[in-house]
């Protein structure tokens, strides 16, 4: 019986279970009160997971956040390109738009 009491404490150290300390004074109580308390100690210590944490969508969830994060270097260098790209492309407009004034006034002349 005594023995029982200190399950959801070991689930919650496997775990890493942020409220770890908590757990193992709740099942030193759980003797006192006939381990009453007992089963939601035991939930309690089993919905924590040091890889999902309380809920997996939430940890779904940041790793979409932190893969987005991973690719802003990537997505800021395309970016720079890109503007490079269009300036220089600015600047054959501008070449083009000139020479065919220059050739719009020749042929007027």
């Amino acid at each position: 019986m005594i023995a029982i009491h200190d399950i959801p404490y070991e689930i919650a150290k496997k775990r890493n279970h942020p409220h770890l300390e908590a757990i193992h004074y709740a099942g030193w109580v759980s003797l006192f009160t006939l381990h009453v308390i007992w089963p939601f100690l035991w939930i309690w210590a089993t919905l924590w997971d040091s890889e999902k944490g309380w809920n997996r969508q939430d940890h779904q969830q940041l790793l979409k956040l932190q893969d987005m994060s991973n690719q802003i270097p990537q997505l800021e260098h395309q970016h720079q390109q890109l503007e490079q790209e269009v300036s220089a492309l600015r600047q054959q407009v501008a070449q083009l738009s000139a020479q065919l004034a220059q050739l719009n006034v020749k042929q007027e002349a």
